[in-house]
């Protein structure tokens, strides 16, 4: 046991090491020199091109400076900026997940086209798997080409059930076939996809409003978790579309996608330290 989470955890770091370095490389460089303003203004740019954003970059700014004075100069300032952003994931979020009073539990993933959702989906789907769930895929996503095409794959792969409609047909409609399917077949656990609504077109915004109130005429403490994907090269655009999502169905969480190229993934503390998501 202990081999494979080895195992699992080596795969992540080299997923993740491009980013890492990238990051962590700059703030040593930065810390490397005399901690005057010049050098805290170099790593406020640092911080805000890591996607922290102009807030949350000076904010970490003013944490180091208080730290140092309190703690010397020559303290472990890495350690005390690792420990402030611990700080920030620490507090309760704003929305939790409602507890699943009777199965299925219901997830829906919502997020704007090309950000990852049907491979989120199916990951998701796995992991439950793993853990021994019998889970059912929905595809919800009617509108993108290919999108119902590649949840059903995902699915044959995974061995793992899956309810579809047609393309361009109401989503809503097969959310719900979903729903019963799962009752019935004594599925624990339903994953639905959604279309990548952008979140300036309000009528999409509404359709996902709907599915919720479908969601919740068959299973009444339903959606239990609404997972909203970001590509993570979305740089500070990451907020606007969880404030968007949020304000249409209240999110429990997020997952952030690409983040084994360039992109830092400092939107996941911006979006916390504003969002409690």
């Amino acid at each position: 046991m202990f081999g494979l989470l080895k195992s699992g955890l080596n795969k992540i770091r080299r997923a993740f090491s491009k980013t890492r370095s990238i990051l962590g490389d700059k703030i040593r460089a930065v810390f490397s020199k005399p901690l005057d303003e010049e050098t805290l203004d170099e790593l406020e740019q640092v911080l805000f091109e890591a996607d922290l954003g102009s807030t949350l970059a000076l904010e970490f700014v003013e944490y180091v400076r208080a730290y140092a004075r309190k703690n010397g100069l020559h303290s472990d300032l890495m350690v005390a900026m690792k420990n402030h952003a611990e700080e920030i994931l620490h507090k309760p979020p704003h929305v939790q997940g409602n507890p699943v009073q009777t199965p299925p539990k219901v997830i829906l993933v919502v997020g704007v086209n090309g950000s990852g959702k049907t491979t989120s989906t199916a990951k998701l789907a796995k992991l439950y798997k793993d853990q021994g769930k019998r889970v059912l895929l929905a595809a919800g996503d009617t509108f993108r080409a290919a999108a119902i095409e590649q949840l059903q794959t995902w699915s044959e792969r995974l061995q793992i059930d899956c309810i579809k409609g047609k393309p361009g047909g109401d989503p809503s409609a097969v959310i719900f076939d979903a729903l019963t399917a799962a009752k019935a077949r004594g599925h624990e656990v339903i994953i639905a996809d959604t279309a990548g609504r952008l979140q300036s077109k309000t009528d999409l915004m509404q359709e996902l409003s709907k599915i919720k109130r479908v969601i919740e005429k068959v299973v009444p403490e339903g959606p239990h978790e609404i997972y909203l994907v970001l590509d993570a090269t979305t740089g500070q655009n990451a907020i606007d579309q969880a404030k968007t999502f949020n304000a249409f169905t209240p999110l429990t969480g997020l997952i952030l996608t690409k983040l084994d190229g360039s992109a830092k993934g400092g939107i996941i503390l911006s979006i916390y330290h504003l969002m409690g998501i």
